[in-house]
């Protein structure tokens, strides 16, 4: 349409393009990625970004499944009478139908009586349990200590270079290895460097004289309780002086150390006990010769510390902070709000890299089992809900799968309950399902994170650069039914778009990137968007 004043040609709008575009207004600018092109490559086409999806999930470590197993309690060896004498006295071999009860303090031995309490547990058994660890969707296999110890626990290693006979031999472990790998796992072991045993041969000869060659591997000093600086005080557990170069050799740094060799004989990686305890500067160290001897190889650290600080000296850690938040949520100690105002702030400040290593853990050997801190079974199912749904590899501890009770340390470390596996275990259901969820969703193990706003409700979305990968979750943590209203801020959430939740097949719709919800109490959703057509319709056609 003609202008008014139009009565003569109309002026032609001329665009006027120059290459300098290093230039702009007197200020520098970088110059465009193509500007960095040759001719070949401009001809070749743009270059596709790297996806950096595509790179998580070829990393094993990125949102893994993660089966935690104590050797001695997880699958009784049919060859007890033969390996009997292992169990020499004041040791006892208990029966498998025994739950572990908290001895008396032995000051002979100056360890507590259940300490050197056993249950039969070994390689060969576990290898024969393996097609479960599999069907259950575990990606990876993490065994407590199996070095060569006097307890049970093995966190007083007397040689970190043997396997406890109990056990079997290393050549059980490359077979282990070997069988994990064939079921497409990993395996995991874990190390214990920050201390040894006051057994061991090394402190034993270090504390019978000043020339000894290990002497120096410890601190001695009469004001110590036991006349050795200990972890936590614990005497039977003399702390390693981690500064001395001879110990690092032992431990990393040499060709044949504890780490490298056992990487060479077919583990996968290391989670390292106490790793607060060696320090970021020698963890750094640690990491770089595990990852120089198997690239890839994962190590991680048992922090009970806030994790932001601990990358890269780690490639993940355990996941302490968020345990705490979700036992709180989960037990109505802190309100919704307040809870993910934590966890924003939790995932906001450590790099997300690492974060999607770290392993998310709600109980393990060191504490309470779940169905003891949290009673509530709605409860219960939140927090482990949310412990899949969140960013970073999942931490189930043998048995918990199952319903498996026990207080603290030592009826927390029961024998496996196998009389529990069956088809009518809800709890085993529901684990089944949610580790399938997490294997359908690519966005569970390896996707981004954006946080919903919500008021009474916990809400988040975990994404990928396809709109088809989304996953939202919603959980009401209150004993309370609420009715909110929640913005999903996702530009690619279709309006009046179709969602249906996963947990209980419930279908809504997003309107306006808001989604109206009613949630009783202690319910989670987990949403996914409905892209197929309706009557040919659909308004993803031109967004995936």
């Amino acid at each position: 349409m003609p202008r008014p004043d139009d009565s003569g040609p109309a002026l032609e709008t001329i665009v006027v393009l120059t290459t300098c575009s290093h230039i702009l207004q007197g200020q520098v600018v970088p110059p465009t990625y193509h500007e960095h092109m040759s001719d070949e490559q401009l001809s070749a086409g743009p270059a596709q970004p790297p996806d950096r999806f595509a790179l998580r999930e070829a990393d094993w470590r990125n949102g893994a499944l993660v089966y935690q197993v104590i050797v001695d309690r997880f699958a009784q060896s049919p060859r007890l009478a033969a390996k009997g004498y292992l169990y020499p006295a004041p040791k006892r071999l208990r029966d498998w139908s025994e739950t572990p009860e908290k001895g008396r303090y032995l000051d002979d031995q100056e360890v507590w009586s259940h300490e050197i309490d056993f249950w039969g547990g070994d390689l060969p058994s576990l290898r024969s349990r393996l097609e479960y660890i599999d069907e259950l969707g575990a990606d990876v296999l993490y065994l407590c200590p199996i070095h060569l110890a006097w307890t049970n626990h093995g966190y007083d290693a007397l040689d970190y270079q043997q396997v406890r006979p109990d056990y079997g031999s290393r050549d059980d472990v490359r077979r282990l290895a070997e069988d994990v790998h064939a079921r497409g796992m990993k395996l995991v072991l874990d190390g214990v460097f920050n201390h040894m045993g006051r057994h061991s041969p090394a402190f034993q000869a270090a504390a019978a004289g000043q020339r000894s060659r290990y002497r120096g591997w410890f601190d001695f000093d009469q004001g110590y309780p036991g006349g050795a600086r200990a972890w936590a005080n614990a005497v039977n557990l003399p702390e390693l002086v981690i500064e001395n170069p001879a110990v690092q050799d032992h431990i990393w740094a040499g060709d044949d150390s504890v780490v490298r060799s056992w990487l060479r004989d077919g583990i996968d990686g290391w989670r390292l006990d106490v790793a607060f305890e060696l320090g970021p500067d020698y963890l750094a160290q640690l990491t770089a010769a595990a990852h120089d001897e198997k690239p890839g190889s994962l190590v991680l650290g048992e922090v009970c510390n806030y994790p932001a600080g601990w990358f890269p000296a780690l490639d993940g850690v355990l996941g302490f902070t968020l345990r705490e938040i979700l036992l709180l949520t989960a037990n109505e100690r802190v309100t919704a709000a307040h809870a993910q105002r934590m966890l924003e702030r939790l995932f906001a400040d450590a790099d997300y890299e690492h974060l999607l290593k770290c392993w998310n853990y709600l109980d393990n050997h060191d504490v309470p089992r779940l169905t003891d801190t949290v009673p509530n079974e709605l409860a219960r199912t939140l927090a482990v809900v949310l412990q899949f749904t969140l960013p970073g590899s999942v931490n189930v501890y043998y048995g918990t799968e199952l319903g498996q009770t026990g207080g603290d340390d030592p009826e927390n470390r029961a024998p496996m309950r196998w009389d529990l596996v069956n088809q009518s275990n809800e709890t085993l259901r529901l684990y089944h399902w949610l580790i399938s969820v997490r294997r359908s969703h690519r966005a569970l193990r390896v996707g981004d994170l954006r946080w919903l706003v919500t008021d009474r409700l916990i809400g988040f979305e975990r994404y990928t650069d396809r709109i088809g990968d989304a996953v939202i979750v919603v959980a009401n943590p209150s004993s309370e039914t609420v009715t909110e209203t929640v913005l999903v801020p996702d530009s690619w959430l279709m309006d009046l778009s179709g969602l249906t939740d996963l947990f209980g097949g419930q279908r809504l719709r997003a309107h306006r990137a808001t989604l109206n919800l009613t949630l009783e109490p202690h319910q989670v959703m987990v949403l996914t968007p409905n892209l197929d057509e309706v009557n040919g319709y659909t308004p993803y056609k031109r967004v995936r």
